[in-house]
Formats: C-alpha cells, sequence, structure tokens
C-alpha cells in the first residue's frame, strides 16, 4: 500500500479474490449471445475481439515475467543487482488487476462510444493518428502528471506503492493504486477515443496500441539491459523516441529524474534526464558473469512443476507446490515446456542467491522426473549432470551439491561416476544425506523408543537406521529382505535394535518411496509419518495420522533474494549451526525454503580445508560426514 493511502486506493473487486474474473463475465457472456442469436456475420467483431486480446496481454506479460526472471536468475546484464523478497510478490500480485480494468473500459466504448461499433479490421489513418496523438498529448501529459504524483501529497498517498520496488520486474509497471491506474486509462485512451470519433477506429491498431503499452511498459521494469548501444548509434533520433530498461531503472533509484513515459524526448527539453542514463546503459550492457561458490543441481518434478519455478507463474512461485484442477487447461502447454526443456542441451540457471560473501546458484537439469525412470536416458542425464559439473568447477564453484534425483545410487553411484573420471575435479560433491537423516532423526518425537521402517531402503534410510540404532531406539523394518540387507551391515553392538517383524506396532513410522495404501492402513490410529525420501508417499491415512512432508532445513534471514517455495513446507525440530553436527541439533522450530543440501552447503563453502565436504573414496561413506 501506499505510505499514507488516498482516496480510492483498494480495487474494487478486491474481495472477490480469484473470483475478480467474474466481472467481465456478462459482457462476454453478451458477445456469445450475440453470436448465438444474429450469427458471425452480424456479430460486431471488435465487441468480439476485446476478450481475445485480453488473454493475449495476459500471454504476454507472462512471457515478460518469465524471460525478466531468468536472466536476473543468471545475473548477466543485470540493471540493480540486488533480489527481490515476498513481500514484493505479494505486493504485486494483482498486476492482472488492469487488464480487467481495460477489458471493462473497452467494452463500454464498443458498446456506448459514439464510432466504436462495427469498427473494421484495419484503417490506416486511425493507425497513424493513434502513433501522432500517442507522441504529442499522451506523453507530454503523462509527463507532467508523473512529475506531480511525485509530489509529497499525491507520493504518499499514491504514487508511493509503485515505487515500493526499488528493484523491478515487468507486472512492477502496472502496479499502482485503483485511482491512480484509472487516470493512467483514461490518459492511454485518448487517441483510441478520438480515433472513434473521427470515425477512423480499427481493431488491429487499438489491440497493436495496447500491446505496445505493454511491451514498453514491461521493458522499462525488466531489471536487465538488451538495447544495443549500436542501435542509437546508427538511429540518433531513436534516442529521444525509445528509452532503455537502464533508462528508467534509475527513475526507481534516484526518484526525482527520468519521468518520460516510453519517449524521453520531455526529460531532455525540461533537464530531468539523469546524467548517468549513458553510462548506465554502457555499464550494464557489459554483462560481467558473477562467480559463483556453491551450485545446488536440480531438476524438474511433475510437469506442473515449471510453473511453480521463479520463471513461472508469479503467483504459484511464492506458494508451496499444489496441483490446482484448473491447471489441468495447462497440460498443452506443459508438454510443449516438457518437449523444449528436453530439448535443451545443458542446465539453465532459475535462481540465485547469496548469503553474507557466499553466492549460490541453483541449476536445473532439463529433464523432468519420470525421465530419470527410464534407462535410456540414464546416459543423457548424466552427461548433463557431468556437464553441469565441469561448468560449475570451471566457474570457480567450491560445492556443487547434488538433489533429488541427480544422486541417486542407481544413475551415477551417488556422485561417484564423476569422481572416478575426473580424480582432479576441484569442486566438492555433496548429497546431503547426513544432514537428510539428521533432520529425520531430530523429527522423531523426544522420548519414542521404537519405530517402524517402511518403503524402499536408501542411502538416507541407510544412516537413519545407524544413528537410531546408536541411540538404543528399536527400528522395526516391515521387509524381510531389506531387513536382511541392513543387519550386516550395523556395528555389533547396535545391530540388535534392528528387528524385523510384518505388523510394526510403533506409532511413529519412517516412510520412504514405494509406500502403497495398504502398507500405510496397518499403522495404528495416530501415527506419526515421517518422510525420508526427497518425494514423500501419498497420504493414505485421514484419521488421526499426521504426516511430514520433504526433509528440509531453515531458511537463514541473512539469505538474500528469496520469492518462491519449489518444495512443500513444514517444520522441523533443529537449530541449524555452522558445525552441522547432527548430535548438536536440537529445539527451535523452522518452516522450509529449500531442500536443506543446498542451505549447507552454502554455509559449509566458505570452509574450503574441510574435508567432510567431499565424497569419500570409501564407497561406505560417499557423500557422508563422519559423525552422522
Amino acid at each position: 500500500m501506499a505510505t499514507n493511502p488516498g482516496l480510492f486506493t483498494e480495487w474494487p473487486w478486491k474481495r472477490l479474490g480469484s473470483f475478480k474474473y467474474m466481472v467481465i463475465a456478462p459482457w462476454v457472456v453478451h458477445g456469445w449471445y450475440q453470436v448465438a442469436t444474429k450469427g458471425w456475420r452480424e456479430v460486431d467483431a471488435g465487441y468480439l475481439a476485446i476478450l481475445p486480446s485480453m488473454l493475449l496481454r495476459i500471454v504476454h506479460n507472462q512471457a515478460w515475467i518469465t524471460a525478466s526472471r531468468l536472466q536476473n536468475a543468471r545475473g548477466r546484464c543485470q540493471i540493480v543487482d540486488r533480489g527481490i523478497e515476498f513481500d514484493q510478490v505479494d505486493r504485486e500480485r494483482n498486476w492482472d488487476d488492469q487488464i480487467i480494468l481495460s477489458a471493462i473500459l473497452l467494452y463500454l466504448g464498443a458498446l456506448y462510444l459514439p464510432g466504436g461499433q462495427h469498427v473494421p479490421a484495419w484503417r490506416t489513418d486511425g493507425a497513424v493518428l493513434i502513433a501522432l496523438l500517442h507522441a504529442g498529448p499522451v506523453e507530454f501529459l503523462y509527463y507532467w502528471f508523473h512529475r506531480a504524483l511525485h509530489h509529497h501529497f499525491l507520493y504518499t498517498r499514491y504514487h508511493s506503492h509503485h515505487h515500493s520496488s526499488i528493484v523491478t520486474e515487468p507486472i512492477t509497471s502496472v502496479i499502482h493504486p485503483f485511482a491512480e491506474l484509472v487516470a493512467y486509462e483514461v490518459l492511454f485512451s485518448i487517441p483510441m477515443i478520438a480515433c472513434a470519433l473521427t470515425g477512423t477506429a480499427s481493431i488491429f491498431p487499438i489491440v497493436a496500441y495496447v500491446l505496445y503499452i505493454d511491451l514498453m511498459n514491461n521493458m522499462g521494469h525488466c531489471n536487465f539491459e538488451f538495447v544495443p548501444i549500436w542501435l542509437f548509434k546508427w538511429f540518433p533520433p531513436l534516442k529521444y523516441l525509445m528509452y532503455t530498461p537502464s533508462f528508467h531503472s534509475l527513475h526507481h533509484t534516484q526518484f526525482r529524474t527520468n519521468y518520460s513515459l516510453f519517449m524521453p524526448f520531455y526529460d531532455y527539453i525540461y533537464n530531468t534526464m539523469d546524467k548517468s542514463s549513458d553510462a548506465l546503459h554502457e555499464k550494464s550492457l557489459e554483462g560481467k558473469e558473477e562467480a559463483v561458490d556453491v551450485v545446488h543441481l536440480t531438476h524438474l518434478t511433475s510437469l506442473h512443476s515449471v510453473y511453480h519455478m521463479r520463471p513461472g507463474f508469479a503467483g504459484f512461485a511464492s506458494k508451496p507446490y499444489a496441483s490446482k484442477w484448473y491447471m489441468r487447461m495447462m497440460w498443452p502447454v506443459s508438454w510443449l515446456s516438457m518437449v523444449l526443456t528436453w530439448a535443451y542441451g545443458s542446465a539453465f540457471t532459475v535462481e540465485r542467491n547469496a548469503m553474507k560473501k557466499t553466492r549460490m546458484q541453483s541449476w536445473a537439469i532439463p529433464r523432468y522426473t519420470f525421465h530419470y525412470g527410464l534407462d535410456w536416458e540414464k546416459e543423457a542425464i548424466n552427461g548433463l549432470i557431468e556437464k553441469a559439473i565441469c561448468e560449475a568447477d570451471k566457474k570457480g564453484a567450491k560445492v556443487v551439491s547434488l538433489g533429488l534425483l541427480n544422486q541417486a545410487h542407481t544413475l551415477n553411484g551417488n556422485g561417484e561416476l564423476y569422481l572416478l573420471k575426473y580424480p582432479k575435479l576441484g569442486v566438492r560433491l555433496v548429497d546431503g544425506t547426513s544432514l537428510a537423516a539428521a533432520v529425520v532423526v531430530n523429527s522423531i518425537p523426544q522420548g519414542t523408543g521404537q519405530v517402524v521402517l517402511a518403503g524402499n531402503i536408501s542411502k538416507v534410510a541407510r544412516v537413519v537406521v545407524a544413528a537410531l540404532c546408536r541411540k538404543n531406539v528399536q527400528v522395526i523394518m516391515t521387509n524381510k529382505q531389506d531387513y536382511h540387507l541392513l543387519k550386516p551391515a550395523l556395528p555389533e553392538g547396535v545391530a540388535d535394535n534392528l528387528l524385523f517383524s510384518k505388523t510394526g506396532m510403533s506409532k511413529v513410522w519412517l516412510i520412504g518411496d514405494g509406500l502403497d495404501a495398504a502398507e500405510q492402513f496397518k499403522a495404528q490410529k495416530g501415527t506419526k509419518f515421517i518422510t525420508y525420501s526427497q518425494f514423500p508417499p501419498r497420504m493414505a491415512r485421514k484419521d488421526s495420522c499426521t504426516y511430514s512432508t520433504t526433509p528440509a532445513m531453515v531458511v537463514p534471514k541473512i539469505l538474500k533474494n528469496v520469492h518462491s517455495c519449489e518444495v512443500r513446507t513444514c517444520t522441523v525440530e533443529l537449530t541449524a549451526r555452522s558445525s552441522i553436527d547432527p548430535e548438536e541439533l536440537s529445539r527451535g522450530v523452522y518452516r522450509v525454503h529449500k531442500i536443506l543440501i543446498f542451505l549447507v552447503a552454502a554455509e559449509l563453502a566458505a570452509k574450503e580445508g574441510d574435508e567432510r565436504m567431499a565424497y569419500r573414496r570409501d564407497s561406505s561413506r560417499v557423500g557422508g560426514m563422519e559423525r552422522a
């Protein structure tokens, strides 16, 4: 909100929440009623074109969001080298309100404005009139209106809401209080109203003009520079007719300069152009690549998970992953994104964070979970992981953490494959097994003397069993084959704490992949299910049983650029310490942001001489910490 909110700040349909699109339903229904009663030839084509143009604008804006977040994740050509936080994501969640308002005004104009009915598809004179009126009255009036908004009275009541985002994103361009955005809509409607009143209105020029406004708005707030310098050298007048992202970024950092809408012409005339505009433009285009200390190598999971990543939908990326019924309509797009990522030949950066002086990046292997179960894909996946590790090593990274299935034993021996192939590899590889096990162990209620272990046995499960048996906690296994596999691996002094029983009576179950519903119903009522796998089994029990989710750790307050949740939330009892000694993890409730491996690798990356970070040559200790 603004510093001191004025009149008509809130949007009229704010309380409708996700149902706000119902406000345009009457016009949409009216359009289809006209088609049903009059036929396609008699209906007003301009009236029907409003809804498709509205959807096109949503897709256009989302494309800019994705491009901006991918570019800023890479850190190249970034203008303001700072991250955004959850409060900005929440503040800018209603970016589509402006599109709804525009649609309402267009519907009203198509119904009641003289000359706004049954307009042709194209008129050249109308297109020229729109261009001239925008370059003249619209740009001029906007300049002075914008300067007025920076007066203390209007700024504190309205415009300060927009300037709350110093590090801008494309959608920041339309984040304004309702009254302020209504004023913008009236201003931008001048060319379209003039065309209607002069009888020169047509469909495509109006749609193109609206998309032009979106294009320039998104470009000015994308926070990465891409407009080449040679463009202004070859066409010098263009410098006064088109701004650049760095030009408008200065307005958000300096506040009292670069007021123009899209054409810097008026800033030159009235001497309000920031003198560092050209220098910032050149500096931003240099695109020096940021050094990285820690690389977290993950991968895509389900087809819809791509929308929950930072480059995906802003609203989804700020919430824990959950499948929604309306996402089924996105299946064609989901499959297309899968094909595109599958064809992509290397890992791509999806996130960039910093924790004190430690610089971290998340890279995603362009494969989905189901790819890892295909035998014919394993060689290609290993090639992608190997390429990413070598690239991280070349960039000077100290640690690469193999997340999710990238460290599966059946895929690459928990990473041993790469160490054998590159014995002189400088970067350390971790898989987070010891810490995942520590989180699971510390999630067990204090005083528990017996637990049931069910599901497929993984590396984390082995470490959890060993840790619990050392603490004299009895571990009951329901799978006889797995029991005989783990029993000999335990030291003689603690092996007696591992038991086999077809019916485990403990009210604490440790569960992993492959646990079906029938197995879960063998547990007593009130059982606490604690998962030790990256992908928790489906929750089959609807009674008094409780389920935890993916093992993870706290996000420290010093971690910067955190504004999305790629994993589900849960609470775990632990205290994150730099020593990461599992015996000392205790007390304190924290919420999850990411898989713990990333944060722990970041915390330990500064300790270049800490051999616990590296894989052991002994396969029994690969990726494990000594005391875990």
